[in-house]
């Protein structure tokens, strides 16, 4: 038997949450909606995984972090979706999805009718297994993507106290987890093929703050190499990571944080695509009619910069979600919404740390402030400017004051005639924007 829904969130994670919690806001009935997701348990705030979860003492379990306390909102536990009569469909993969015909397909033989359909299924991880590195498959190789890898993660922390861990990548998840690792005792050192880490984000000189820091910490950086294998001991677990350059590291613990790929493999062929994701228009429509797509699979007009782009962060991931269920409803009212107008954001938080930025990292940089490793209380930013405008900032260790002022500057990007007086003035100029 077929079950028909008006609305389907197809996906489990921070957007569906989000979405779901407009559509309630918008007024949905008992019955409309549902989300279907592979995961066993309701929404939740994903970012939670790579710092509270591993904390050594409190560490964050849900319930405490389902969706929307990231953002300051009520904690939507499973029985809200009960309340307001949207049916959570978990630990239900689906496997096809033909658009035409308005219908999705589950591994167990499901099939899930809708009339509006909110593709959220975020990115999945990208493996070393896809590369070919030999025993990649190996017992105690970990990636952090949903509760469950957090819960085996955190088990091998413990069963190997005081031992040695490696972690492959040095973005996002690399720098989270080397600090959490850390935290937890164990031995760490980060291997990265470039030549700084975080480098979609990072200049060289900030970089090297935070390569002092973690170095500070007793992390071990390894940077210009990958690894290329993984030997293993007689009960199947990593034994050793070997390095292109040769060297060979023992580890007790691996974890790779080597980027993610967005989820569209379902819709190849029935929605168009650009840069990696679903194209959508500001209001996250796609080019098949009642098919929206918010999160890490949208490729959407990014109206302060004029052009197309596909953003992978949690912040995103709320907002694309609210603004397609704002104009979903809206445009069954025969009503209109501001199109989508998005300043790029992106935060950390990991030892005693704490950074934003906001805007684009593109152009001339100027780093301002006290960014020695060795500073007792660092605090330092930089900005980006570009045809004589800032377009760009970032902030370590800032107040919320701050972080507003370094978020109005990117959003204003005001002119800057002088790149060595912003230097010198570094977050005043912000405060007087």
């Amino acid at each position: 038997m077929a079950k028909t829904f008006k609305y389907v969130i197809l996906g489990g994670g921070v957007s569906a949450g989000y979405a779901a919690r407009e559509f309630a806001k918008q007024g949905v009935k008992p019955g409309e909606l549902a989300i279907i997701s592979k995961e066993a348990v309701a929404p939740y705030e994903r970012p939670a995984l790579s710092k509270a979860y591993l904390f050594p003492e409190s560490p964050a379990r849900l319930p405490g972090f389902h969706v929307c306390v990231g953002s300051g909102g009520e904690r939507l536990l499973p029985e809200w979706y009960t309340e307001k009569g949207i049916e959570l469909i978990l630990s239900t993969e689906i496997v096809k999805a033909d658009l035409a015909a308005k219908s999705l397909t589950s591994a167990g033989g499901e099939t899930f009718n809708y009339e509006i359909l909110l593709i959220a299924t975020g990115s999945t991880v990208i493996r070393l297994s896809d590369f070919g590195v030999k025993g990649a498959d190996a017992k105690n190789i970990f990636y952090l993507r949903e509760v469950d890898d957090a819960d085996k993660l955190y088990e091998a922390i413990k069963a190997k106290k005081n031992g040695k861990a490696v972690v492959v990548g040095g973005g996002y998840i690399g720098l989270e987890l080397s600090a959490v690792l850390r935290l937890n005792n164990l031995d760490v050192t980060m291997v990265y093929p470039e030549p700084w880490c975080m480098p979609r984000l990072f200049t060289s000189g900030i970089a090297a703050f935070y390569e002092g820091y973690y170095a500070k910490k007793g992390v071990n950086i390894i940077k210009g190499t990958v690894a290329v294998g993984f030997t293993t001991n007689s009960d199947g677990e990593v034994k050793e990571v070997q390095l292109k350059d040769g060297r060979v590291l023992e580890a007790d613990i691996v974890v790779v944080g080597v980027g993610g790929r967005p989820q569209t493999a379902l819709f190849k062929g029935q929605v168009e695509e650009e840069k990696g994701g679903i194209k959508t228009d500001a209001f996250f429509k796609s080019s098949v009619p009642n098919v929206y797509a918010v999160g890490d699979v949208a490729t959407f007009p990014l109206k302060l910069y004029s052009e197309l782009r596909r953003v992978e962060h949690v912040d995103h991931s709320r907002k694309s979600a609210e603004q397609a269920v704002k104009a979903i409803k809206a445009s069954e009212e025969g009503k209109t919404v501001d199109e989508y107008d998005y300043l790029p954001y992106f935060y950390s938080r990991s030892f005693e740390l704490s950074w934003q930025f906001y805007g684009d990292n593109v152009g001339d940089t100027v780093l301002f402030g006290d960014s020695s490793p060795d500073s007792p209380k660092p605090k330092f930013g930089s900005y980006w400017i570009k045809d004589g405008k800032v377009v760009g900032a970032f902030l370590e260790s800032g107040t919320p004051e701050e972080n507003q002022a370094i978020a109005k500057v990117a959003r204003v990007q005001p002119p800057v005639e002088n790149a060595d007086q912003l230097a010198t003035e570094g977050l005043s100029f912000a405060s007087k924007i």
